[in-house]
């Protein structure tokens, strides 16, 4: 590193020894090296010529040290020469010929080129990072440093500046050939995905967690195509070698899809249900993510894109899958990140993997922070740091706007005061649209190790006879039931972690009496189901020293009980005014919302269900209206008996 010269001495700073030592040049040129290493262009240099020298003079340099390479052996190409700003000209050149360089007439120093970079935070990082007051600086929490990346996905070029010493590639490779005779299996294509995707989860300056290890398994080829066989083979080889070498706690990214497999989404959920993280990109089909696999798969976080507006991603024909089987949307629009083209490129790329990959680093950050979280608790605090209501429901397919989740993922606030594993947190599981028929069902379900606190319906034109809980191979399903002359039924579960509590589902002893809670027990929510196939009206849950779940007449009545001392719930109401056709209410920030429940006045109630922690209840409009209830819990801030 040169610190400082003048006409008869350098003076350098010797990296090894640390210590500055004086060299003689007596007016010969030097060369200029940088710390800066991974920022160097090897084998391109920059040729400075003395003030005063004429521009015939950088020319003749330039054939002069062509001429004398040559006699050498070696070959040189001059790329540009400079005679504005200073005079000089740009060579690419072996580094054995630099001593020949240097000792030409004229040239003053050469300097190694090196790589520049804009200083702004790319879109996609300035996206999710919530301290905006700290701009052109992109400072996570932590850099996921604890965490080890499987990603499934192409070669990667590890060479590369951005992910060097930071993805170890694997022995596993199984991958189908390439499709058609001349395929050119080059590096630079065969990398392309992968090099980009890795950078994006841990790159040095395009990297959302920088600290997190990767380890790359090729079940695609060079043109970006596997099979479901050689993917199941990649999860096997992971699953060995995690017992070998444990790696906890471990993500899989998986930016790939394929049609619906039953087989690769069993494979995933074993997976999980081994402890680690799995993290899948919805797929680019403007589609119905449930279609494909492993998007569909439950217990893998399905990862949809949008934009730098916050619109689903839409490329020409393609775009994001969404629906019901997304759990949450990421930055997936011309992504920066490693190319594979040179050590030192970058490139742009778009889709739902560049999407799976923001989630991937985002979730080593929160895994950093509570390393023994579950699969469904670190699904639950993604979605609490999330943008909340960010994309335009008109942006979505009509058919997919309310089972879609209107989230953007986001790094954790600073201020946060989410601890990981004790917060009660709670999501939205919908189901598929039931048959457009009387008493058709729809099922949601939680993952298993999250807990159902209450179970709602909704339906575009209000024929629903309400919604019931059922047990099956001991986990609780949320049924929606059709009414007459019904469209189709949603059932909607309220599912939740942390609660750390003994939850369960009592039915009402006969039609028209209420479902109560035993003593020391709270009321997490309310459901109610008509066997006549009409109408089922909810009535206003009881919270006071008794806490039930009333009925009206031929309608039977479920309550959700919890047993726990920490826990409190109280209920929040909100009227409808005007001619309004939605109403709603929120769960203040200290609650969670637990269950949601529409009480008419008189209009039609078309459905409930919670948004995020708000309770939303749609009708048929009118000046009649109807009410939202929301049951909001949370640990108690003391141990003191509560009088909710």
């Amino acid at each position: 590193l040169v610190l400082k010269s003048k006409i008869n001495a350098l003076y350098v700073w010797d990296v090894w020894n640390e210590e500055v030592i004086k060299i003689s040049v007596n007016q010969m040129a030097y060369v200029v090296f940088y710390t800066q290493d991974t920022w160097l262009m090897p084998g391109q240099y920059i040729v400075v010529m003395r003030n005063g020298t004429h521009v015939n003079q950088v020319e003749r340099t330039a054939r002069r040290l062509r001429a004398k390479a040559a006699k050498r052996g070696y070959l040189i190409e001059i790329q540009q020469t400079y005679s504005g700003a200073f005079h000089g000209f740009l060579v690419k050149m072996s580094s054995d010929v630099l001593h020949m360089a240097v000792k030409l007439p004229h040239v003053e120093y050469i300097e190694e080129d090196s790589s520049i970079f804009a200083q702004s935070i790319p879109w996609n990082l300035q996206r999710i990072l919530q301290n905006k007051h700290e701009t052109g600086k992109y400072s996570p929490p932590n850099d996921g440093a604890k965490v080890g990346v499987y990603l499934l996905d192409t070669s990667v070029q590890v060479t590369h500046r951005e992910i060097e010493d930071r993805v170890m590639v694997t022995d596993f490779n199984s991958v189908p050939e390439e499709d058609g005779v001349r395929v050119h299996r080059q590096a630079s294509q065969c990398d392309s995905h992968g090099t980009h995707i890795a950078g994006v989860v841990s790159g040095r300056d395009s990297g959302v967690a920088r600290g997190a290890s990767v380890n790359s398994v090729r079940v695609l080829n060079c043109q970006g195509k596997g099979t479901v066989s050689g993917a199941l083979a990649g999860l096997e080889y992971i699953q060995s070698s995690l017992m070998s070498q444990a790696i906890r706690p471990v993500i899989l990214l998986l930016p790939f899809v394929g049609g619906f497999s039953r087989t690769l989404n069993a494979a995933c959920r074993k997976m999980v249900e081994s402890g680690a993280v799995l993290v899948a990109a919805a797929g680019n089909y403007n589609d119905d993510a449930c279609l494909y696999s492993p998007a569909s798969e439950p217990e893998v976080i399905t990862v949809g894109a949008v934009n730098f507006a916050d619109q689903p991603l839409s490329t020409g024909t393609t775009g994001t899958n969404a629906g019901r089987c997304v759990d949450v949307f990421a930055p997936g629009d011309d992504i920066i990140s490693a190319s594979s083209d040179c050590s030192t490129c970058f490139t742009t790329k778009s889709g739902t993997s560049q999407a799976a990959a923001h989630v991937a680093g985002i979730a080593a950050v929160l895994l950093n922070l509570n390393p023994n979280s579950s699969s469904a608790e670190l699904l639950q605090q993604l979605l609490h740091h999330s943008v909340k209501q960010a994309i335009n429901p008109e942006y979505l397919p009509l058919n997919h706007r309310l089972p879609t989740p209107n989230m953007v993922v986001a790094l954790p606030d600073p201020t946060s005061t989410l601890t990981g594993q004790k917060d009660l947190l709670c999501r939205s599981v919908w189901s598929e649209r039931s048959a457009a028929k009387g008493l058709a069902t729809a099922t949601a379900r939680c993952r298993h190790s999250e807990e159902m606190l209450s179970c709602s319906s909704f339906s575009q034109n209000g024929a629903r006879a309400g919604e019931r809980v059922e047990e099956r191979d001991g986990q609780k399903e949320c049924v929606a039931v059709s009414g007459n002359g019904g469209q189709g039924v949603f059932a909607v579960a309220r599912c939740c972690t942390g609660h750390k509590a003994q939850c369960q589902m009592l039915e009402s002893p006969q039609r028209g009496a209420d479902a109560e809670c035993p003593p020391d027990h709270q009321l997490t929510g309310c459901s109610s189901s008509s066997s006549s196939g009409d109408a089922s009206d909810s009535e206003r849950p009881l919270h006071g020293i008794r806490r039930a779940c009333p009925a009206k007449r031929d309608v039977t009545s479920y309550a959700s009980c919890c047993h726990t001392s920490s826990l409190e719930c109280r209920l929040k109401e909100h009227d409808s005014t005007g001619l309004s056709e939605q109403v709603e209410v929120s769960c203040e920030d200290s609650w969670t919302l637990t269950g949601c429940q529409g009480l008419s006045h008189g209009s039609v109630v078309r459905g409930a269900f919670a948004l995020g922690n708000t309770c939303v209840v749609h009708t048929s409009g009118g000046d009649i209206g109807a009410a939202a209830i929301a049951t909001c819990c949370r640990h108690r801030l003391s141990h003191k008996p509560s009088d909710h």
